[in-house]
């Protein structure tokens, strides 16, 4: 069924062109197989990477703007680092709102950062990323539990990938069963999956119906491969509990998201909460 228009997207993973592909240097050091010479450690797994952006052009700010316009996206969650993203929250409040990162091998600096995070940029949630941090450190682990009860403290989501990482390197840290104890512990932690949970979709379903506070963001995968589990959950129990995420310049473009989801079997009164209202209610975004 069509994309309704009118909606007011939120876009839970969205950032701009770089002068280079230094951002992912810190997953190439982790690499020990010829992929560590990929512009972008994970374009073996995706067609058509926009890598033509990179380097570009002059407003990386203004080029994702006009993307977000041409397809209705009305803010987009950006990370909180870095001069261009730290511009664009200055200079556009009502369009982009940031998202901290975390670093569990720091200890009591980390959790600092954390607060100095939220403090400077107002950020909505915190983003984990578990396989990639040097050295790996597992989403259940105890290293972990300080940075889930800051964000409990700071009353904001974290959000964290889930399921086999796409670089390389092992997944043991993002298996999805670990979820289980996290939400155990932390019954008051808003915990939102990254990057598809792969192959462990149907337990992430079981997950999030056992768990009020667990959700699933579509990052990084194009509608076209969305997994089943997770649509139809969406289309049944889930429909408050799925977001949408993009990948826009990482490793789609806007076009092919926005095109695939036209395809996308969505009930009516679904599409509003899955492309909307459930980032607002979590990030307390108004409308």
């Amino acid at each position: 069924m069509p994309l309704p228009e009118g909606i007011g997207i939120v876009d839970t993973m969205i950032g701009f062109p770089a002068e280079d592909f230094a951002m992912y240097d810190f997953i190439r050091e982790q690499l020990k197989d010829p992929s560590a010479k990929f512009d972008f450690p994970v374009e073996y797994m995706f067609k058509q990477v926009p890598k033509e952006l990179y380097g570009s052009h002059n407003d990386p700010v203004g080029l994702t703007l006009n993307e977000m316009d041409k397809y209705g996206i009305e803010i987009g969650v950006i990370g909180a680092g870095g001069e261009v993203s730290q511009k664009a929250l200055k200079s556009h409040p009502d369009r982009f709102v940031a998202m901290g990162q975390v670093d569990p091998n720091k200890g009591m600096e980390g959790i600092r950062d954390m607060v100095r995070q939220h403090e400077e940029f107002g950020v909505r949630a915190f983003g984990a990323f578990n396989a990639g941090y040097n050295p790996q450190v597992g989403i259940s682990d105890a290293k972990m539990y300080p940075i889930y009860a800051k964000c409990v403290e700071l009353d904001v989501p974290i959000f964290s990938c889930a399921g086999v990482p796409g670089p390389r390197f092992p997944m043991w840290p993002q298996k999805v069963e670990l979820i289980d104890q996290v939400m155990y512990d932390f019954p008051e932690l808003v915990f939102v999956t990254r990057h598809g949970c792969e192959p462990w979709e149907d337990l992430a379903v079981k997950l999030m119906l056992k768990w009020p506070n667990l959700y699933y963001s579509t990052t990084a995968f194009a509608p076209k491969f969305y997994p089943k589990a997770i649509v139809d959950y969406a289309n049944s129990r889930g429909a408050d509990k799925v977001l949408y995420g993009g990948y826009f310049p990482m490793g789609l473009s806007l076009d092919r998201i926005m095109s695939d989801m036209q395809q996308l079997p969505l009930k009516d009164d679904v599409w509003p909460k899955f492309l909307s209202e459930n980032a607002r209610k979590l990030l307390k975004l108004q409308h």
